[in-house]
């Protein structure tokens, strides 16, 4: 299973930690989509910017 994880809110005005988060997640700017490995660190590190990103779960 893989997460499809696109970035919806611009990281300007958040925390210096969600910045870096939504980096390492491999997301630059608002429309941009990655697929990631569904594993637990993953989920966390969604999890902590639940509110600039959407998820999808795909084969």
């Amino acid at each position: 299973m893989r997460l499809k994880v696109e970035q919806k809110k611009s990281t300007i005005g958040c925390k210096a930690n969600q910045r870096e988060t939504v980096r390492s997640l491999g997301l630059k700017r608002i429309g941009d989509v990655v697929i990631k490995e569904d594993r637990p660190e993953i989920r966390g590190m969604v999890h902590t910017v639940r509110h600039l990103v959407t998820v999808e779960e795909v084969d």
